[in-house]
């Protein structure tokens, strides 16, 4: 990026798009994790563009285009959006229930601030991964009573897992590679577990890791990796 005004104050959607072509970056294996955070500290603490050029401007932004922070840039939805973009929407759901059967909340959906979920003699599938959010700090309530509960969330969210499993399970389970990123909304997950089990598991959607992929195969087709 080459800013004509490099003492205009930066606006808070500057900063969030200089963290997304940060976060890509240690992605892509560009930025080493120690840089990484340094570089990200100073956007968040940037307060021109003159500052937070210097943070990207070695870098490719998606798409391999040149960055350009102060640009406004394309729509996206899902995991390709900003975490700002998600937060804040109206909630699509506020709560779901099992009994003898299942249920599943995926896809492009919106959670509420509180969502409460039971599942007894059955199932049920909670995924973040493409969700909004209705408000920056959200609590799931997950209670499972002889049945199961699976909630699948992105490596980058901020996760705390306080629930209670008793003659059963309640935790965290594998983790994709990822840092919770400081602009992510904060996601409490507690409930009970009572001879069934509630698993907490940290993945990147389907898309996402496309996402990478094709990020990754022109430095790789150029012989960088």
């Amino acid at each position: 990026m080459t800013s004509e005004l490099p003492d205009m104050r930066a606006s808070d959607a500057e900063r969030e798009r200089v963290a997304e072509v940060l976060r890509e970056a240690v992605a892509e294996g560009r930025l080493q994790m120690e840089e990484f955070e340094q570089r990200l500290d100073a956007t968040y603490k940037a307060r021109t563009h003159g500052e937070l050029e210097p943070l990207v401007r070695d870098l490719p932004a998606p798409g391999g285009a040149a960055v350009a922070p102060v640009a406004a840039g394309q729509r996206r939805t899902g995991s390709m959006a900003r975490w700002a973009d998600r937060i804040g929407r109206p909630a699509t759901s506020k709560g779901a229930f099992a009994f003898w059967g299942g249920f599943s909340r995926r896809g492009n959906w919106t959670i509420s601030r509180v969502f409460t979920a039971f599942a007894m003699w059955g199932g049920g599938e909670i995924d973040l991964r493409e969700a909004n959010f209705e408000d920056g700090e959200v609590v799931i309530r997950c209670f499972a009573i002889m049945g199961g509960m699976q909630v699948t969330v992105p490596p980058e969210l901020n996760v705390d897992v306080r629930g209670i499993g008793i003659m059963g399970g309640f935790g965290e389970h594998t983790k994709d590679d990822g840092v919770p990123a400081p602009d992510a909304p904060r996601v409490r997950i507690t409930g009970l577990a009572l001879m069934g089990g509630v698993g907490v598991e940290h993945k990147r959607s389907k898309a996402e890791k496309q996402r990478l992929r094709d990020a990754e195969r022109p430095r790789l087709e150029k012989g960088e990796g």
